[in-house]
């Protein structure tokens, strides 16, 4: 009971910005997650996987259940994660270490928001339990864990890179103790799952048996913000035929401008005409010019993903999350037509809204800069106190939150595009392990 108390305050601490602002926080994808199963709708854009998930916990009465889950969720893996790394549990460690994400980081912000960027740190956490400390779990909670990393990784394609960068590192921090082999077979698991989930259901929604049946119009978006795909429409058009080809002068634009606005090349035609599922009727030209890109620009295109995956690993924040920016048309419509009357004006009523509470907030976003550089010197002495006493399983927490922040710049920034919010969703595993590492008090073996 003492453990289900301090996972339950750990949760609360958590979701704390929901309860100041009166609501979930939400984003405009939120409406498309939600739409998924009040449609229900096969978007192009996203794995028919976070929408379900959502619909478990709302059942069209409120959204409250699905921000409770997550926060119980995040909380629960950082009870079993400080268990793994120092051997025992403690309700004291545990409600400190939530306290201290909830004020000096990222995490409440990302808890408290119904996106799947909440389990980008579920499947760090997860599969390092399932690796190198999946001896300090029951069997329950390894199936347990293997599920929640399942889901994870395929609520969001982001989530696989990530997943099998972690696989090699399992492997790798496996190999001293000769159980590398053994470590990544049970982290490969929930990669291997989530695929055939992903694949299953595009297959059922789209007819297509892949990952991503659109997903060149993604990365033709990222390449031609950077050049390399820009310079392969002008170099090949008119002669190519291409229906980007009436759009050379306006390119190079933003990918984010290039996907979602609605003038823009995918979503409005030479003519002026509206394109339903612009992205979608693009793809198949956008898998073409993507090829011939990487052909003819491979380095240029390498040099790009590099820069991005640089500048994402030092741009995370809370700001672009917390307006009420295209809510009005994207999410409220779908509350409307899903939810009672009582939980839409809840929203309304909702400080985020009101676009208040982006302000009420700011005197945080120094706190959590601060909080991240003082975790970098800190993680290094908790890294040579851990060689020194030969404590394996904080290396290899370390180990894998590090993998996990860098396949995450690279899988976000580098493959679509740099926003605050991509690496602030994981950039919290860095301060968690000061909280949970912090003395290092294991014996050499």
């Amino acid at each position: 009971m003492t453990a289900l108390a301090a996972v339950a305050g750990g949760a609360m601490l958590l979701v704390w910005p929901a309860l100041v602002n009166g609501y979930p926080l939400v984003f405009s994808d939120t409406g498309g997650f939600l739409h998924q199963t009040l449609g229900p709708l096969m978007l192009w854009d996203k794995p028919w996987v976070y929408g379900p998930l959502l619909h478990l916990a709302h059942w069209r009465v409120s959204l409250w259940p699905p921000v409770a889950a997550q926060a119980l969720i995040v909380s629960h893996l950082i009870w079993l994660t400080q268990r793994a790394a120092r051997g025992k549990a403690t309700p004291g460690r545990h409600l400190l270490a939530c306290l201290s994400l909830a004020v000096l980081s990222t995490a409440p912000f990302t808890v408290a928001m119904l996106l799947p960027d909440v389990f980008a740190s579920v499947v760090v956490l997860g599969l390092f339990l399932l690796g190198p400390g999946r001896e300090a779990l029951s069997a329950g909670e390894v199936a347990w864990v293997a599920l929640l990393a399942t889901l994870g990784i395929a609520s969001h394609l982001s989530h696989l890179p990530i997943a099998l960068a972690l696989v090699a590192m399992a492997f790798l921090s496996g190999l001293p103790r000769r159980r590398g082999l053994r470590d990544a077979a049970w982290t490969a698991a929930p990669p291997i799952a989530a695929v055939m989930m992903v694949l299953a259901g595009n297959v059922v929604g789209h007819g297509r048996l892949a990952l991503s049946p659109h997903g060149a119009t993604f990365l033709l978006a990222r390449l031609q913000a950077d050049g390399p795909a820009t310079a392969v429409i002008r170099a090949r058009c008119p002669e190519a035929g291409w229906y980007l080809c009436a759009f050379v002068d306006r390119l190079p634009m933003d990918a984010n401008d290039f996907l979602w606005q609605p003038d823009s090349p995918v979503n409005r035609d030479a003519e002026g005409h509206p394109r339903f599922l612009g992205g979608a009727l693009l793809s198949a030209e956008a898998g073409v010019i993507v090829g011939e890109t990487l052909r003819a620009h491979p380095l240029a295109v390498a040099e790009a993903m590099l820069r991005n995956t640089l500048r994402q690993l030092v741009t995370f924040g809370i700001g672009d999350t917390l307006g009420p920016e295209n809510l009005a048309t994207a999410l409220r419509p779908r509350l409307a037509e899903g939810f009672p009357p009582r939980d839409v004006a809840t929203f309304d009523a909702s400080l985020q809204a009101q676009d208040r509470l982006r302000a009420i907030v700011a005197p945080l976003v120094p706190l959590h800069a601060a909080a991240l550089l003082l975790a970098l010197p800190l993680l290094g002495w908790i890294a040579w106190r851990a060689w020194r006493a030969r404590d394996a399983a904080v290396l290899a927490l370390l180990g894998f939150v590090l993998v996990g922040i860098v396949a995450n710049a690279a899988a976000t920034g580098g493959l679509s595009g740099v926003f605050p919010r991509y690496q602030a969703r994981i950039a919290w595993l860095l301060p968690l392990v000061v909280c949970l590492a912090i003395p290092v008090t294991r014996r050499p073996a």
